[in-house]
């Protein structure tokens, strides 16, 4: 079973003449229907405008809301902020609070969109108008449905928004693996930082990652992580400098979800990156994500402590 947070207004029309009906979040629902899976589709509510001013300024807030988004900023998110990009975007931040409730509740759960990383508090960037991670992360402890909170992020670019937007937070841990050469050319500092070189190829990206993950849970101990699981490490990807294989990401993924069940540490995903001409593949790495991590969470989840860990094997 995946538990999966959707809207249909999450997705919008696919860019012209690219030969498919509708952009990457239509694509990503159409690849896990057509997987087999079962999924139970929880749509999410928009997020009080409150809870987006509680980590954004609230003059940003009103220009995105109002559709008066400076041209600068615009420039700086990738796209214009219309009325469809507005509603996404605030269904999105409600899409990653409604799968983190979610997976406190059943262990894992995914939001179909989200992970919106790039966004600083005064304006959006890097195809990122709200930050979803902070956002929810803050609700979430302010609301008391959890104590302390790991925002993982694997995208290859650093969650720079998310380390600037939840510094000084002792109840935030954040944590990014990401390509060191690669956007944005100003990085923020996260809790932690793994920068990486370019072309790092599937066993030396575990073997950083198994290096970093499993103390920073064990110290920290958080009661969830809130896992932003871009795609675009993947060697294909047009904006990575990474080499990941569709079978290293797997492993990453099985392996996120593995150090986290034997734990007891609830997980949610967040869509991310994942970048390039061939839409429907992107759309498919995507749903690959989310369907190895629901299954990883069910074998890791079980009470005799599962199998051995998916990076070793």
């Amino acid at each position: 079973m995946l538990r999966v947070v959707h809207h249909p207004d999450y997705v919008g029309p696919a860019p012209p003449d690219s030969g498919v009906a509708s952009d990457k979040y239509g694509l990503v629902m159409d690849a896990l229907r057509d997987s087999g899976t079962a999924l139970e589709v929880h749509t999410p509510a928009p997020m009080p405008r409150e809870w987006i001013e509680a980590v954004h300024d609230s003059a940003y807030v009103e220009q995105v809301l109002a559709l008066a988004v400076p041209r600068d900023k615009e420039r700086r998110i990738g796209f214009p902020v219309t009325a469809h990009v507005r509603r996404r975007s605030l269904l999105s931040v409600g899409g990653t609070w409604a799968a983190a409730r979610l997976a406190l509740a059943h262990g894992f759960a995914a939001n179909g969109a989200g992970g919106s990383h790039h966004a600083l508090a005064d304006t959006g960037a890097g195809y990122c108008v709200f930050n979803d991670l902070a956002i929810a992360a803050n609700r979430l402890l302010a609301e008391g449905e959890a104590g302390r909170i790991l925002i993982l992020d694997l995208d290859v670019h650093q969650g720079d928004g998310t380390a600037a937007l939840t510094a000084g937070k002792p109840a935030i841990f954040t944590l990014s693996l990401h390509a060191e050469r690669n956007f944005p050319a100003r990085k923020q500092r996260s809790t932690l930082d793994v920068p990486l070189a370019d072309g790092l190829g599937d066993d030396a990206y575990l073997a950083a990652l198994a290096e970093v993950l499993p103390g920073v849970l064990d110290r920290f101990a958080p009661d969830l992580i809130l896992y932003q699981a871009g795609v675009d490490p993947h060697g294909d990807d047009r904006l990575g400098r990474l080499a990941l294989s569709d079978a290293g990401l797997e492993r990453r993924d099985r392996y996120v979800m593995h150090q986290a069940r034997t734990r007891g540490i609830a997980v949610a995903s967040t869509l991310g990156g994942g970048y390039g001409e061939d839409r429907l593949a992107i759309a498919r790495r995507h749903a690959a994500t989310m369907l190895a991590l629901a299954d990883e969470a069910e074998w890791s989840g079980q009470p005799d402590g599962s199998r051995r860990s998916p990076c070793l094997t």
